[in-house]
């Protein structure tokens, strides 16, 4: 189940609340904060020239730019669908249709290599017609799959403008279910009534910029006379509905998150809401043959004295459960061993199909329930990459698998329910990995812990290389063996090695291997990096002056710090679209939400810890740093563009190396289509290579 996650401050505002929360004001680039002024765009078109005067002046520029979005255009890709009665969904980008073509085809059509597809919605014809700048956000439909809420964002925002469309005539329903722009939470209940959370004036929203109220909307209803349902506080960060689907049945469910990693759930009982009883730390992960689905991110003691386990995958009966609005036994459907751990659940008409990883890679299993027993039996596909759940079918037995390593590119199973899945779509290779070798290492952290970390390199060449090192380390998102075809391309094909770090913070080994780098001890994600860094050239496969590291957003955070912590030990710095500025992350962007990751500057011994490691607060004019490249766009209202400037500006002002480019669209991806993409790719690795002395 999805989370419900979704500043706009003036700074007179942001000053106030600043100081009476003891956070330092006397900020000189400050005023780079308004986002969209003339003064703070004036510097990033100044920035912007400078950097791609630079860059783009090397011979490396357009070779790298049109190799990228050839392959990003190129119509061989997979086009990766969801299902839904027997029919394939598709969002398709290329050189023709660079917005987007929402389309559709029955399930038999789309195993075909070159399937035809019926158009539901051309992105560039809309765009064009109404003269905006769409970016595709998403849809949600109606049960019947008739009728489909569709999120469209002005420049690739979080913030969209929500309209309802009709699948059969193809068109957006003039009197239908339409909202303005703003950080919305909708879903449809069944055809004629929505769960809604906007923007709905003073008081709706919360300090983090979402939704704080959750309405039920009637169709022909005016907004203003939509029932409230559920109420959360300021301080949430966010609240909303969605619900459950477990074929025919569909639960209504509304949730509260008080903070980024807790839940209430309140299911309906008759006109009237009662919460769930589980702890905060439960997370309800699907509906499968009447058997609720949840995990749990700390161990906890239900009231019946049985014992949960973090990382466990569990189930309860729904009808026991809501007759007695209390927790019935629940049964382990699947138990994690000490270096592996559950990555996710979905469930089609004939089974529940879990993903996991054992020592960071993956693997599937399909699930029964019958006589009140559930079965299992291992899915066969390829071992030492990532294996996934791409689609099921919540009324047909119709399941879709993605596997994919570091070499091996993408290959598309499709499965019948027989757990005997075919090979129906595969990436054609994007550059020679015959003389590439794979390999998995583990590092010894400041603190003794094992770091794990994966090597990809030329086994041809011995020695130091240019070598980039990329990792995350946050909110319990697992980095896993992916086919890159940028650093493929672009960057192994010519000597070069890549590394990928597994770090605590992340989720590669479940709930517990995140909490270790929470908040006060965020420190330790630091210090897993700078020990990979550290192992990889103790092997001889690097030099500090040939490291490079890259890290996008809570990993933008991550290489800025270690590059302000060992900067002796780093050649080169690529920081997209990152957190920076800790003391003041809460009132910038959508950071008040991630207070649960990083903890509150306005408390004195989390602002301690934070102060110690801020990139901002502890870049300094007598320490010499790598070069450093920064990345991001003007219109990510998550994370905000406003770090990158200020630390910019700042590094510039030391007399440091410093390089800055402000893509206007994109949000938080900072790229709204192939062309943006392939444009950030290439700078970026131009960068690498100027830097890195990788020759071609």
């Amino acid at each position: 189940m999805r989370k419900l996650l979704f500043f706009a401050a003036g700074l007179a505002a942001f000053a106030a609340l600043a100081a009476g929360k003891g956070i330092a004001v006397d900020d000189p680039y400050r005023w780079l904060e308004d986002v969209h002024g003339d003064t703070p765009l004036s510097w990033v078109k100044e920035h912007n020239d400078k950097t791609l005067k630079l860059l783009t002046a090397d011979p490396r520029y357009r070779t790298y730019f049109d190799a990228t979005l050839k392959v990003l255009d190129a119509t061989d890709r997979i086009p990766h669908a969801g299902l839904d009665r027997g029919l394939a969904y598709n969002f398709w980008q290329d050189a023709a249709h660079p917005k987007g073509l929402w389309r559709r085809t029955t399930v038999a059509e789309y195993r075909k290599p070159d399937p035809q597809w019926d158009v539901l919605l051309d992105l560039d014809t809309l765009s064009a017609d109404e003269k905006e700048n769409w970016v595709w956000q998403g849809t949600a439909c109606t049960p019947d799959m008739t009728r489909c809420l569709i999120s469209l964002s002005r420049g690739g925002g979080d913030a969209a403008v929500v309209r309802e469309f009709d699948l059969e005539s193809r068109r957006f329903v003039a009197d239908g279910f339409i909202l303005p722009e703003a950080k919305s939470s909708v879903s449809f209940v069944d055809r004629d009534t929505v769960f809604v959370g906007t923007d709905f004036g003073p008081g709706s929203l919360t300090t983090s910029g979402y939704p704080r109220l959750v309405k039920k909307w009637k169709r022909g209803q005016a907004i203003a006379d939509a029932e409230t349902l559920l109420e959360g506080k300021g301080t949430d960060v966010a609240v909303g509905g969605v619900r459950l689907v477990d074929g025919d049945t569909v639960l209504p469910v509304l949730e509260r998150n008080p903070d980024f990693f807790s839940e209430e759930y309140y299911f309906p009982d008759g006109k009237t809401w009662w919460k769930l009883p589980l702890p905060p730390v439960a997370s309800i992960q699907g509906l499968h043959k009447g058997q609720l689905l949840f995990c749990l991110r700390e161990d906890w003691t239900a009231p019946n004295g049985h014992k949960l386990l973090n990382g466990t995958l569990y189930t309860v009966p729904l009808a026991a459960l809501q007759k007695a609005h209390a927790l019935p036994e629940a049964a382990a459907l699947y138990t994690p061993g000490p270096r592996a751990s559950f990555a996710g659940a979905s469930s089609g008409r004939d089974a529940l199909y879990v993903s996991y990883l054992d020592n960071v890679v993956g693997g599937v299993s399909a699930f029964r329930f019958s006589g009140g027993m559930w079965t299992e039996t291992k899915i066969p596909l390829p071992a030492g990459g990532s294996a996934d759940i791409v689609a099921t079918d919540d009324f047909g037995g119709d399941v879709l698998f993605g596997f994919e390593s570091f070499l091996q590119p993408p290959t598309l199973y499709a499965d019948d329910g027989k757990d005997a899945p075919t090979a129906i779509k595969s990436l054609p290779a994007r550059f020679d990995a015959a003389g590439l070798v794979t390999e998995q290492f583990a590092a010894t952290s400041k603190d003794g812990t094992k770091v794990p970390y994966f090597v990809v390199r030329s086994k041809m060449v011995e020695g130091p290389r240019p070598t980039v090192l990329y990792g995350y380390g946050g909110f319990e998102i697992s980095e896993t063996p992916s086919y890159m075809t940028s650093f493929g391309m672009l960057w192994l094909a010519k000597g070069g090695t890549f590394v990928l770090a597994n770090i605590r913070g992340g989720g590669e080994f479940g709930p517990a291997w995140h909490a270790a780098a929470l908040k006060r001890n965020r420190q330790k994600a630091f210090d897993d990096f700078a020990a990979v860094a550290a192992d990889i050239e103790a092997r001889g496969l690097t030099t500090p002056r040939q490291l490079g590291i890259m890290g996008g957003s809570n990993g933008g955070l991550l290489v800025s710090t270690v590059m302000t912590q060992i900067p002796e030990k780093i050649g080169a710095v690529v920081c997209q679209v990152p957190l920076i500025d800790m003391i003041a992350y809460t009132h910038i962007g959508a950071g008040a939400s991630w207070v649960a990751e990083y903890g509150d500057p306005a408390v004195p011994a989390e602002r301690e810890a934070i102060l110690k490691y801020s990139p901002y607060q502890n870049v300094a004019a007598d320490r010499k740093y790598p070069p450093v490249f920064f990345v991001t766009a003007t219109s990510d209202d998550r994370v905000s563009p406003v770090h990158a400037r200020k630390m910019a500006a700042k590094m510039e002002a030391q007399g440091h190396e410093v390089l800055f480019f402000e893509n206007t669209d994109g949000g938080h991806a900072a790229s709204a289509n192939h062309k943006q993409k392939a444009e950030m790719t290439a700078l970026s690795f131009v960068y690498l290579a100027k830097t890195l002395g990788l020759r071609d």
